[in-house]
């Protein structure tokens, strides 16, 4: 199975609106066009006091940079931000 490490960038957010599910997550990788495998991969936060949050890879963010959506459930806290989360390809090959 394939995995990779991530930094948790920030929320969504637009001009007026934010979206606390939804973290933006840069994928440190090789090749940062390879981020696209991992699209419906499922993501793991661990904070400092050992709570796991779970979310899941809904899409590319950007051409070419190498970052994702992720949503999570429950949303990241804002101390998440420059984290470290770790992806796992989807389906079972890697």
């Amino acid at each position: 199975m394939a995995r990779a490490r991530g930094v948790v960038l920030g929320y969504r957010r637009g001009t007026n609106t934010q979206y606390p599910q939804h973290a933006l997550v840069k994928l440190l990788l090789d090749d940062p066009r390879k981020a696209g495998l991992y699209v419906s991969g499922i993501a793991f936060y661990r904070d400092r006091y050992g709570n796991v949050y779970k979310g899941r890879v809904l899409r590319l963010h950007g051409r070419r940079g190498g970052v994702v959506v992720v949503k999570f459930n429950p949303p990241l806290p804002g101390q998440a931000t420059g984290g470290v989360v770790e992806v796992v390809k989807a389906g079972g090959d890697g």
